[in-house]
C-alpha cells in the first residue's frame, strides 16, 4: 500500500510539472508576437538631438587696480562649435571694435590697458559679465565681477610721536582708504622697514612693533604707493624709556573692532596692550579659551594681535582678548561675523520635453545673506508671467511650451557678498511619427459638462473609429483666447473620457480641443471648445498698507485703508492676529480703519492681518505683517542665586537670568547689591553685563557675614531683585593646597528607620573644609552619597529598613578633593522597638544647630522614551512637601551621555521644575541619566542612574562601498559586497538589492534580491554574458526603508573555456565594477530588441505550436509512468531490507514511523533540457534570502573511510545526469513577469517541531549513530536522494518540518555529482540567487531541504519540508547494494537521455 500511495503522489507531482510546462509554452507564445511585431522605443525613427556641453571654463572675478595699470578680466567657454564671447559693462554690451584701450583677447579675456580714474570720470570701474553665444544652441552669461579702482590716497589717521618701555609694545597708526592697504609701506629713519614676526602691519596699515629694544626708536613714516608719486604721511619719533621700577597700570594701546569676513577669507583682530610688568595677552570666544598650539587656523600676532585663517562658518562668534600682568586683568571684546558667497545645493537640469507640456527647472541655493535668485534665458532676464513662474522661492516653471523656448536657462544666485550662475538646455521634441496603423479619428461630442469659476470639467464620447475605445489615451489641450501657447493635460488611464482643468483664471475665455491616441499615435483632433469661466463673486480684495507698530510693552496699533476693489460697500473688518510661534489665531471686529490691541504679552513678537467684509462675505485676507511689542523692566528676578566662599576676603556670587517669559527684553546687564549682615543701611552696588553670570565680590572683610541681591536690567530699568543670600567670609586664608585631613571623631545612633550621625571637625584647623560627604549602605558605605555643610554637626539618614546594618562613612572634602574617610557601622532597631528619644546631640558643646532642609539626591529618576531623538526624564525631590512643589530658589542639574563611543563626556542642562525634556539624541542609542539638585551654595550628589534607549529610525544612509565582481570560473556568476550604512538607526533586518540593465529604468522595474541583515555578501547567477548591470543597495530595520546607493555598474565578462553553456560567446576578460556617472534624464542605455534569452524566435505557424505542445505532453506522461513502475517495483523489496538492517544494528529497537509523513524529493522540468534533479537545500527558513548552508555540530557527521567512499561512489556513476552551472536566462527575460517576493526581515524564523528527538549530548557514542540517520556526502549530493523509499521510512522520532517559502518559479535542479574520495571538507558557497532561475549548489550535510515551488508571477504560501534523517554507513551501503539489485540504472539513463533529446529537438525549433 505505501508503495502504490509513493506511485500515486509520484504520479500526480509529475502531472503537476507538466501542467507547469504547458503553462509556460502557452505564456511564451504571446511573448514571441510580440517580439515579432518589433514596438519601437519612444525614439525609435526619430532623430533626437542630444544635449550640448555649453559651459564657462573661467568666469571673471572681483578685481582691484590702481589708476594707469592694466587689467585682464578673465573669461573661457566650452562648446562645439567654439562659443563667440561679448562682454557687459552695468549690463550695456560694449563696443570693442572701436575701443583702442579694451581689447577681447583670443581665449575670450577682456584686457583693459591704461586705466582711466579720477573724481568725474570713472569709465572703468563697474560691473563686467562675459556672454558666449552659440548661433545653434543659444547664449549663456557668466557671473557678474567688479572692478574696484584704487582713489587717491588719503590718511584717516597718521602716526603720532609716543614713548614706550623696552618690553613694552608700540603702536603706530597710519591708516588710508580700504583699497589702499595693500599698497602702505613703512620706513624707519627714511629706510624702508623690514616686517617680521616682532614687527607687522595690521591690515588697516597699522604697524605694531612687540618687544620694543632699544634699535627700535627712531623717525617712523608712512606712505602710499598706488602708481603716482607715493604719498607720505607726517613723521613721528618713538622713543624707547628703559625699564620701570615700579608698576604702570594696564592700557589698550590697540583694541579689536567688529569684523564681517567671507568664508575663506582671513581676519585680524588687534589687540595690542601696554604696562608694567609687560602684559601677557589670552584670548577667548563665547567664554572658552583659545588654544593657539591646537589649531594651524589661529596665529598670535607680534602685540598679542589674533588672526584668523581660512575662515569657517563656526569661526563667527564674540572674541574677548585678555591683557594680563600679574598685578591686573583689563579685557576688550569684539565680534567676528561669519558670511558665504552663494552655493549651489541643487542644480538645474537639462530637459527634453514637447510643445505644450508644463516644465519646471530646479534652483537651490545657499548663503549667508540669503541669496536671491533670478533666471536668465538666453541671456536676457526671464520676467514672471502667466506662463513663466517662480514657484517654491527659486523653481522657474514654464507652462504651455513653445518652439521658441528652447534654448539655455541660467539660475543666478546674488547677495552682498558675491554671485554666481548654474544653466541647464532645454530641448524641445518633435512629435514622435505615426507607425503603420489606423489612427483614431476624432473624439465625439466634447462638452464642457461643469464650468467654475477657475475649473473646467470636459467629457466627450469615442471616436467613430474605435467605439469601444478601452485602449484609448487622449490629451486635452487648452489655451487662452489670443494666446498663441498651448499647454495639455492628460487623462489619468486608458479608456477615460473625461479630465478637469484646474488653475483657470475667472471671467475668461478658454479654447479646448481633445487629441485621441493609440499604440500606433495620435489621431485626428476634436473641433474646438470655446468655453468662458464664471466670473467670481463680487468680494473685496486686500486692504492695502497695512501697517503696525507697538504702542507699549502690552498695546499695538494697527492701521490700513479701503480696498482698491471692493466691489460694493464695506461692511466691515476683521482683524486677526497670533503670537509668533503659536497656532492659535485671534480676531476681532472692527469698523474703522484703525485698532489698538491690548492685553500683549511684553516684548513678544506677534502677526497681523485684515480681511474686509461686504454683502458676499469676506474678501482677500492681507498679508501677516509682524512687530515686536516693547520691552519693559524684567518682572522676575534671577534665578538660582548662589554663594561660594573663595576665602577671607572675597565671595563669588553665581546667578542664572529670570526665566523667558519673564525678562520683557533683552537683559543688558545685572545689578548686584551686598551689605554687611550688622550694617543693613551701608548698600554697595555693582553692574554687569549682560551676558555675565558670575562676579568675584572682593575686599570684604574677614570673619564677616554679607548678604548679597541681584537684579537684572533692561533698557527700561531694572526688575525685581532676589531675596537676601547670607555668607561669611573665613577668619583667615586656610590652605586649600590639598584635601583635608580626617574628621576627629564620628558617632551613630541607629533608630528604627533612621540613622543619627554626629562628627567633629578635622583637628587640623588650617585647611580649608568645605563640607561632610556621607556615605551608606547595607553592608557597604557606597550605595548612596549625602553631601552636607562644612558648618554641619550631625545629619539624619533616613528612610532605611529596620533591622539592617549599615556601614557609614565620613569624609572632609575641599576644591582639591575628598579627604580620608571615617568609618563606623550600626543596626537599625526593629520594628517592636518604638524608643525614639533621640536628644543627646543637642548638649553636645561644639555641635551648632543643624540646616533644617539638608540637599538630599533627587530619587524614582525615570527615562520615558518619546521618540528617536526625545527622552523625558522625571524625578522626586524627599525634601520638598509631599505635594512636590518648589516654593524656594532650588535648581536641578539633569546630567546625560552614552557609552559608545566610550570616551563620550556628559552633557548637562538646569531645570527648576521636577522633569525636563532632553532632545538632540541619536536614534537607538542607549543613554544614562542622573539628576543632582542646587540649593544656594549646596548641592546633592547625583542621584541614581535612569537608562532609556531612543526609539529607532529609518536607516539615513545607504549602505556604504558596493562592489561588484566577478566569480572566478563562472562568467555569469557576479559576487555583489558592501558594508552596512553608516548611519543605521538601528538594527538592519534586511538588504535589498536592486538590478537592471538600464540605469533610467523606473525602480519597480528594477528586479529585486532581499538579502538578510546579517550578510554583506550576495552572489547572483545566470547573467547574461557580456552585458552592463547597474546594482544599488536598500537597507532596512524595523522603521522601514534607507535611501539607495548610487548605481554601480559591471560589465559581465564574455564565456570562457569554462563555460560549457551552448549560447556562450568566445571567452573574454573579467567584468570590472564600478561607480557610473550621471547620463543624464533621458540616456538610454543599447537595449535589445528580443525578450527572449536566447534572441528573437522565428516565426511559427501556430498549427506547429499546437502540435509541439501536445507531442511534448504526451511524452513527459510516457515517461513519469515509466519512472513511476520502476519506483513501485523497488519500494517493497527496498523497505523489507531496510528494516532487516535497522534490526540487525539497533538489536530490539522499534521503529515507529509513518512512511505516509514523509514526502518524496521534488522533481522540476527545466524549459531548456529535462533534468532529475535533487532539490536546491536551504538551511535558512527563508530560503529566499540567501542560499549560504548553516553551520552544522561535528557531532551529526558520521565518519566515513575512504574505502567506502570509494564504493559509494563507484554506485552512484551509474545515476548521475548531466550536470549544469548555468541556466538560459536574461534580464529582459524576466521582465514583464514580476512576481510578488515575500521578505521577511523582521519575522523568526520558523519553528521546527520536533517530538521525542533525544539530545545528542546525551547519547553514548557507540549508539549516537541512528539507523535511519541520512548520511549526506559533504557536498550534500547523495544517492539517497533518489532512494525514496528509504527516505520514506521513519525512524523513532518525529521528523521535524521547517516552513519554507517560494523560490524562483523555473528553477533547475541536477543529479548531483559525488565529490572524489579524500576531499572530506566542501567549499562553502557565497549567497546566490539567479535573476531568471537559480542552479543547483552544492551545500553542507544535513541542510535543512526546501521545497520551492512557484508559478509565473504569483508566490505561493510557505509549504512545509520533510527533513529525514541519515542512516547509518553501514545501512546506507546496505540500501545501495540493494537498489543494485532491484533497480536498472542503464534503463533509467537511456529513457533520460531518450527524453533529453526530445527537450533539446524542441528548443531548436523554437530558437530557429
Amino acid at each position: 500500500m505505501a508503495a502504490e500511495r509513493g506511485a500515486r503522489r509520484r504520479l500526480s507531482a509529475s502531472c503537476f510539472w507538466l501542467s507547469c510546462l504547458l503553462l509556460l509554452l502557452a505564456r511564451l507564445a504571446p511573448g514571441a508576437g510580440a517580439a515579432r511585431s518589433g514596438a519601437p522605443l519612444p525614439s525609435a525613427g526619430v532623430g533626437v538631438r542630444t544635449f550640448t556641453p555649453f559651459y564657462f571654463l573661467v568666469e571673471p572675478v572681483d578685481t582691484l587696480s590702481i589708476r594707469g595699470s592694466s587689467v585682464i578680466l578673465n573669461c573661457s567657454a566650452y562648446s562645439e562649435p567654439s562659443p563667440k564671447i561679448e562682454w557687459k559693462k552695468d549690463g550695456t554690451f560694449l563696443n570693442l571694435v572701436s575701443d583702442d584701450r579694451r581689447q577681447l583677447l583670443p581665449d575670450g579675456s577682456l584686457f583693459i590697458s591704461n586705466v582711466v580714474h579720477s573724481k568725474h570720470n570713472k569709465p572703468d570701474e563697474g560691473y563686467y559679465q562675459c556672454v558666449a553665444t552659440v548661433d545653434s544652441l543659444g547664449t549663456i552669461v557668466s557671473r557678474t565681477a567688479k572692478l574696484t579702482v584704487a582713489g587717491l590716497p588719503r590718511f584717516t589717521s597718521q602716526p603720532e610721536p609716543s614713548s614706550v618701555y623696552a618690553g613694552n609694545s608700540a603702536v603706530l597708526n597710519c591708516e588710508v582708504n580700504a583699497d589702499l592697504v595693500p599698497f602702505v609701506r613703512w620706513e624707519q629713519n627714511r629706510q624702508p622697514l623690514l616686517l617680521d614676526d616682532r614687527i607687522i602691519r595690521l591690515p588697516s596699515g597699522t604697524l605694531v612693533i612687540s618687544n620694543v629694544t632699544e634699535g627700535d626708536g627712531g623717525l617712523y613714516r608712512c606712505l602710499v604707493e598706488s602708481g603716482g608719486p607715493p604719498k607720505y604721511s607726517d613723521e613721528a619719533e618713538l622713543k624707547v624709556l628703559p625699564d620701570l621700577e615700579e608698576t604702570a597700570n594696564l592700557v589698550f594701546l590697540k583694541q579689536p573692532s567688529s569684523l564681517v569676513r567671507v568664508i575663506g577669507q582671513s581676519a585680524v583682530l588687534p589687540c595690542v596692550a601696554s604696562g608694567f610688568p609687560a602684559p601677557a595677552i589670552r584670548w577667548m570666544k563665547n567664554e572658552e579659551l583659545l588654544n593657539m598650539e591646537s589649531s594651524e587656523r589661529l596665529v598670535l600676532l607680534a602685540g598679542g594681535s589674533l588672526e584668523i585663517r581660512d575662515i569657517i562658518e563656526d569661526d563667527a562668534g564674540t572674541y574677548f582678548c585678555i591683557a594680563d600682568n600679574g598685578n591686573e586683568t583689563i579685557e576688550a571684546q569684539a565680534e567676528l561675523m561669519v558670511q558665504a558667497q552663494p552655493e549651489f545645493l541643487k542644480q538645474p537640469a537639462n530637459i527634453y520635453a514637447q510643445e505644450s507640456m508644463d516644465i519646471i527647472f530646479e534652483c537651490e541655493v545657499t548663503g549667508k545673506p540669503t541669496p536671491t535668485v533670478k533666471w536668465v534665458k538666453n541671456g536676457d532676464m526671464v520676467i514672471p508671467s502667466d506662463y513663466f513662474k517662480i514657484v517654491k522661492e527659486h523653481n522657474l516653471q514654464v507652462l504651455g511650451l513653445v518652439k521658441s523656448d528652447e534654448g539655455f536657462y541660467q539660475c543666478i544666485a546674488e547677495n552682498d557678498v558675491g554671485n554666481a550662475q548654474a544653466g541647464a538646455q532645454l530641448i524641445i521634441l518633435e512629435h514622435a511619427p505615426a507607425t503603420a496603423g489606423p489612427l483614431p479619428s476624432a473624439p465625439r461630442d466634447v462638452v464642457a459638462s461643469l464650468v467654475s469659476t477657475r475649473f473646467i470639467k470636459l467629457t466627450w464620447r469615442t471616436p467613430a473609429s474605435d467605439p469601444h475605445g478601452d485602449n484609448l489615451t487622449y490629451s486635452v489641450f487648452y489655451t487662452k483666447e489670443g494666446i498663441a501657447r498651448e499647454r495639455v493635460e492628460n487623462t489619468s488611464h486608458p479608456g477615460e473620457m473625461q479630465v478637469t482643468i484646474q488653475n483657470l483664471m475667472p471671467a475668461t475665455v478658454y479654447i479646448f480641443r481633445v487629441v485621441a491616441q493609440n499604440k500606433h499615435g495620435s489621431g485626428e483632433s476634436s473641433a474646438v471648445l470655446r468655453v468662458e469661466t464664471q466670473p467670481e463673486v463680487q468680494l473685496p480684495g486686500p486692504a492695502p498698507n497695512i501697517r503696525a507698530y507697538p504702542t507699549s510693552p502690552t498695546s499695538v496699533t494697527v492701521t490700513w485703508e479701503t480696498p482698491v476693489s471692493g466691489n460694493g460697500e464695506i461692511q466691515n473688518y476683521k482683524l486677526y492676529y497670533m503670537e509668533k510661534g503659536t497656532d492659535i489665531e485671534q480676531d476681532v471686529d472692527v469698523s474703522s480703519h484703525s485698532y489698538t490691541i491690548n492685553g500683549l504679552k511684553k516684548y513678544t513678537e506677534y502677526s497681523f492681518r485684515v480681511v474686509a467684509y461686504n454683502k458676499h462675505g469676506p474678501g482677500v485676507s492681507t498679508q501677516d505683517v509682524a512687530v515686536r511689542t516693547l520691552s519693559d523692566v524684567p518682572s522676575a528676578a534671577p534665578q538660582n542665586l548662589s554663594l561660594e566662599v573663595r576665602n577671607s576676603k572675597s565671595i563669588m556670587i553665581h546667578w542664572q537670568p529670570p526665566s523667558l517669559s519673564t525678562q520683557n527684553g533683552l537683559i543688558t546687564g545685572y545689578k548686584i547689591r551686598y551689605r554687611k549682615a550688622s550694617r543693613k543701611s551701608d548698600v554697595t552696588e555693582i553692574l554687569v553685563t549682560g551676558a555675565q553670570l558670575s562676579q568675584l565680590i572682593e575686599g570684604l572683610d574677614r570673619g564677616t557675614e554679607y548678604n548679597f541681591r541681584v537684579a537684572a536690567l533692561t533698557v527700561n530699568g531694572t526688575g525685581p531683585a532676589t531675596d537676601w543670600l547670607s555668607a561669611e567670609t573665613f577668619e583667615s586664608d586656610l590652605d586649600e593646597t590639598r584635601v583635608p585631613e580626617v574628621p576627629s571623631s564620628l558617632h551613630v545612633r541607629p533608630l528604627v528607620t533612621s540613622i543619627v550621625v554626629s562628627w567633629t571637625p578635622p583637628e587640623n584647623q588650617n585647611i580649608v573644609v568645605r563640607g561632610y560627604a556621607i556615605g551608606y549602605g547595607i553592608g557597604s558605605p557606597h550605595a548612596q552619597t549625602i553631601k552636607v555643610d562644612y558648618k554641619q554637626r550631625y545629619y539624619t539618614i533616613e528612610n532605611l529598613d529596620p533591622s539592617s546594618h549599615y556601614v557609614i562613612t565620613l569624609k572632609a572634602f575641599n576644591n582639591v578633593g575628598e579627604g580620608i574617610p571615617l568609618y563606623e557601622s550600626a543596626v537599625t532597631r526593629p520594628h517592636t522597638d518604638t524608643s525614639e528619644v533621640d536628644l543627646f546631640v543637642i548638649n553636645a558643646p561644639y555641635t551648632p544647630v543643624p540646616d533644617p532642609t539638608p540637599m538630599m539626591p533627587p530619587v524614582g529618576v525615570q527615562a520615558s522614551i518619546l521618540s528617536h531623538d526625545t527622552i523625558r526624564i522625571t524625578w522626586a525631590d524627599n525634601s520638598l512637601p509631599k505635594h512636590q512643589k518648589i516654593t524656594d530658589s532650588r535648581y536641578y542639574t539633569v546630567r546625560w551621555k552614552t557609552n559608545i563611543p566610550a570616551n563620550t563626556k556628559y552633557k548637562n542642562a538646569n531645570a527648576t521644575t521636577l522633569s525636563y525634556l532632553v532632545t538632540g539624541l541619536k536614534p537607538n542609542t542607549l543613554y544614562e541619566f542622573s539628576v543632582m539638585v542646587t540649593k544656594g551654595r549646596r548641592s546633592s550628589t547625583w542621584s541614581m542612574t535612569a537608562h532609556g534607549t531612543t526609539f529607532e529610525l529609518v536607516p539615513t544612509s545607504p549602505p556604504k562601498d558596493v562592489t561588484v565582481v566577478s566569480k572566478e570560473g563562472k562568467p555569469r556568476t557576479i559576487i555583489v559586497n558592501w558594508q552596512p550604512p553608516s548611519e543605521a538607526n538601528g538594527k538592519i533586518t534586511g538588504y535589498i538589492i536592486y538590478y537592471s540593465t538600464d540605469v533610467n529604468a523606473e525602480i519597480h522595474d528594477w528586479v529585486i534580491e532581499p538579502v538578510v541583515g546579517n550578510r554583506l555578501t550576495h552572489q547572483i547567477q545566470e547573467l547574461t554574458l557580456d552585458t552592463p548591470y547597474y546594482f544599488k543597495i536598500q537597507a532596512r530595520n524595523s522603521k522601514g526603508m534607507g535611501p539607495m546607493s548610487e548605481a554601480v555598474q559591471f560589465r559581465t565578462p564574455k564565456a570562457d573555456s569554462s563555460d560549457k553553456m551552448p549560447n556562450d560567446q568566445a571567452s573574454g576578460s573579467s567584468g570590472k565594477g564600478s561607480r557610473i556617472p550621471d547620463l543624464g534624464h533621458d540616456y538610454k542605455p543599447p537595449m535589445s530588441g528580443s525578450n527572449s534569452p536566447h534572441g528573437s524566435p522565428s516565426p511559427l505557424d501556430s498549427n506547429m505550436l499546437l502540435v509541439i505542445i501536445v507531442s511534448v505532453g504526451v511524452i513527459t506522461i510516457v515517461v513519469v509512468v515509466i519512472i513511476a513502475v520502476f519506483c513501485t517495483r523497488r519500494t517493497t523489496s527496498h523497505q523489507k531490507k531496510k528494516r532487516a538492517a535497522c534490526k540487525s544494528v539497533n538489536g530490539s529497537h522499534k521503529y515507529k514511523g509513518n512512511s505516509k509523513d514523509v514526502k518524496p524529493p521534488d522533481l522540476w522540468i527545466h524549459h531548456e533540457r529535462l533534468e532529475l534533479k535533487p532539490i536546491d537545500k536551504s538551511p535558512d527558513p527563508n530560503p529566499i534570502m540567501t542560499d549560504t548552508p548553516i553551520p552544522r555540530n561535528s557531532q551529526d557527521i558520521t565518519p566515513v573511510d575512504n574505502s567506502m567512499d570509494s564504493n559509494i561512489h563507484q554506485r552512484r556513476n551509474s545515476y548521475r545526469g548531466h550536470e549544469s552551472e548555468d541556466s538560459m536566462s536574461t534580464l529582459a527575460g524576466r521582465r514583464g513577469m514580476r512576481p510578488k517576493m515575500m521578505m521577511p526581515f523582521d519575522s523568526q524564523p520558523p519553528q521546527q517541531s520536533v517530538r521525542n528527538t533525544p539530545s545528542t549530548d546525551t547519547m553514548p557514542a557507540s549508539s549516537s549513530q541512528t539507523c535511519c540517520t541520512d548520511h549526506q556526502d559533504p557536498e550534500g549530493a547523495t544517492s539517497s536522494s533518489y532512494l525514496a523509499s528509504s527516505q520514506e521510512e521513519d525512524s523513532g522520532q518525529s521528523l521535524p518540518t521547517a516552513h519554507v517559502r517560494p523560490s524562483h518559479p523555473l528553477k533547475s535542479f541536477a543529479v548531483p555529482a559525488v565529490p572524489p574520495p579524500g576531499l572530506p571538507t566542501y567549499d562553502p558557497a557565497l549567497p546566490s540567487t539567479p535573476l531568471l532561475s537559480q542552479q543547483a549548489l552544492n551545500h553542507h550535510i544535513h541542510s535543512v531541504k526546501t521545497a520551492s515551488i512557484g508559478t509565473l508571477g504569483r508566490s505561493r504560501p510557505p509549504m512545509p519540508v520533510v527533513v529525514p534523517s541519515a542512516p547509518e554507513v553501514q545501512e546506507t551501503t546496505r540500501m545501495l547494494e540493494d537498489s543494485e539489485s532491484s533497480y536498472e540504472p542503464d534503463e533509467l539513463t537511456k529513457e533520460m537521455a531518450h527524453l533529453e533529446g526530445l527537450m533539446k529537438d524542441l528548443n531548436a525549433i523554437t530558437t530557429a
